[in-house]
């Protein structure tokens, strides 16, 4: 019997404190702040709706719907099994690369179906830090850096820009092992 209850106060204490986690984590989502030199600025985990906002919907908007994709890429992204795959990316919404890459990424993810539960957005601030530190545990040093993982491992990155010009086409090379 005392096992029993034993078990009950465990499992309602692990609750309370995943609960409590949750809250916490909760609170610190989709942070803004406003600084003199950059007005508005995201900070921290970010949802993709914050991105429908002004005055980040501007240059949001504007990126995704003028982006060409590459087709050839998109077909072979789309036929890849994505429910292993993470991706975390840091942007700055006061940095122009993001204000370009991180559009083109949203639209590339929406065309291949990209799972919305497995991306992490985590917004820095001018010096490429996060008030949670995230950017110290994934060593991000530019924005935007988008990284896949599979099974807490990571996979690859692409910093800044794609090297082959197209974030598709870099996407592929990180799944392929190149």
């Amino acid at each position: 019997m005392n096992r029993i209850i034993t078990s009950i106060l465990i499992t309602g204490a692990l609750f309370l404190n995943f609960q409590a986690c949750k809250a916490q984590t909760e609170a610190k989502l989709n942070v803004e702040t406003v600084t003199e030199g950059d007005g508005k600025m995201l900070l921290g985990p970010q949802m993709l709706t914050q991105f429908d906002n002004a005055p980040y919907n501007d240059w949001f908007g504007k990126e995704y719907l003028e982006y060409a994709l590459d087709s050839k890429s998109i077909a072979e992204l789309r036929n890849h099994n994505w429910n292993n795959i993470n991706m975390t990316v840091f942007v700055g919404t006061w940095c122009s690369d993001s204000h370009r890459e991180f559009p083109r990424l949203i639209k590339i993810l929406n065309e291949i179906n990209f799972p919305v539960e497995k991306l992490t957005i985590i917004a820095t601030d001018r010096k490429k830090q996060t008030p949670g530190g995230e950017h110290a545990i994934f060593k991000v040093e530019k924005v935007p850096t988008v990284i896949l993982s599979k099974d807490a491992q990571e996979l690859g990155r692409i910093t800044e820009s794609p090297l082959s010009g197209y974030l598709e086409r870099d996407l592929l090379q990180i799944l392929k092992g190149k």
